[in-house]
């Protein structure tokens, strides 16, 4: 296998895009990729998307996409594992590459999220749970997270500041970047007084609703070595699912797909957890980025709470997380959110990161989850 480097990335200001049609917002993120590696034509492209169909009313995308984008006649696949569909498509672009199908691969996400009601919203994102044994009694994604946090405190003593703390954290760091939805700080106090959505998950412990798309350009590292810019390598991939159902897994606090994906990816980067720099993590609820590190391995099992209470996941910790903002402040267009993360990881990596650029980042880590952790997707990268 060859080995697959990063050599463009792009994506535009993420919220509520009102004026901006979802081919459009597309668009305009991929050329900033296509421009930031230099070219004009890729030979095949793969678009994370969760569900144009119920959001816009718009099937067919690969189709469309590459159409409005000048890439008519390329191979073009629409790729979906709910919010884990960016990191799939990366994950696909890769192989491609590393198989030496192609050379130049373009990937994406893309989700426009705004034009439903809230009730539609929430319907589609549900669509990522199971529907006979989840949905149809009435539960949503705030529940089922709110299920997880409840029993993570109850076995691990994790605090409910804690999970505060999370959204804190994200908030500071999303304030430093102009790109994200929500670039402003939070307290504490105003994530334990606001609105109460799942006990004992409040608003602020939510990710958003969002508008937004992210592109990366892949080609062989071989080439990416006489480009006049840092060589930021994929060095693992690694892919697994879980039960789709909380009820059917042995313990709601761990998962399992998480922990197989980073297994795959560390295996094939012959790195471990003690290895990484700087890492981007699904968080679209604040129990979430605690239960994922657990899983990743970055620390025990019921430490993710003390983790950040203790400042280890902060912009000056050892180990940064959601450097970006995260979800929770950079927002969560589900189908672009795996996608956004490498971008983030390869601006980091190549120091172009600004006011939250992390000192001497050379392993970067993205982890993206569909639904309540049926489906995961972990990468490593590395900066020569």
């Amino acid at each position: 296998m060859r080995e697959v480097a990063v050599i463009g990335v792009g994506m535009t200001k993420w919220g509520e895009l009102w004026d901006k049609s979802l081919r459009n917002i597309f668009v305009e993120t991929a050329l900033l990729a296509l421009d930031d590696a230099g070219v004009v034509e890729v030979n095949s492209m793969y678009v994370g998307s969760m569900s144009s169909g119920l959001f816009v009313g718009q099937e067919h995308i690969a189709s469309l996409l590459a159409d409005y984008l000048g890439q008519s006649n390329i191979p073009s696949t629409r790729v979906e594992t709910a919010c884990a569909s960016g990191g799939l498509a990366l994950r696909l672009g890769y192989m491609e590459i590393a198989a030496g199908i192609s050379e130049l691969v373009l990937v994406g996400g893309i989700e426009k999220m705004t034009d439903v009601s809230g009730y539609e919203a929430t319907y589609a994102l549900g669509t990522a749970a199971d529907q006979e044994y989840e949905g149809y009694h009435g539960i949503t994604f705030p529940g089922l997270y709110g299920l997880i946090a409840r029993a993570h405190m109850e076995k691990y003593g994790t605090t409910r500041e804690q999970l505060a703390m999370v959204a804190v954290k994200n908030h500071h760091n999303g304030s430093k970047n102009p790109l994200a939805q929500f670039p402003y700080e939070i307290t504490v106090d105003s994530v334990l007084n606001s609105v109460m959505i799942a006990d004992p998950l409040r608003i602020l412990d939510c990710s958003p609703i969002t508008d937004g798309a992210a592109a990366v350009v892949l080609c062989p590292a071989e080439m990416a070595r006489k480009m006049d810019k840092p060589v930021v390598k994929i060095i693992g991939s690694g892919h697994a699912t879980d039960t789709i159902a909380l009820s059917s897994r042995k313990d709601i606090t761990w998962l399992e797909a998480v922990y197989k994906a980073a297994k795959q990816a560390y295996a094939e980067a012959d790195k471990g957890p003690q290895d990484i720099d700087i890492i981007e993590v699904h968080d679209c609820f604040t129990i979430a980025e605690i239960c994922v590190l657990e899983a990743l391995g970055i620390v025990e099992k019921g430490k993710g709470g003390d983790a950040v209470e203790q400042g280890l996941t902060s912009l000056e910790g050892k180990i940064p997380v959601n450097t970006s903002g995260g979800l929770k402040a950079k927002g969560h267009p589900v189908g672009a959110t795996g996608a956004a993360q490498v971008v983030e990881i390869v601006k980091q990596l190549r120091g172009e990161a600004g006011e939250r650029q992390i000192k001497k980042a050379r392993i970067g880590l993205a982890q993206n989850m569909g639904g309540s952790g049926g489906s995961s997707v972990v990468h490593l990268f590395e900066r020569e």
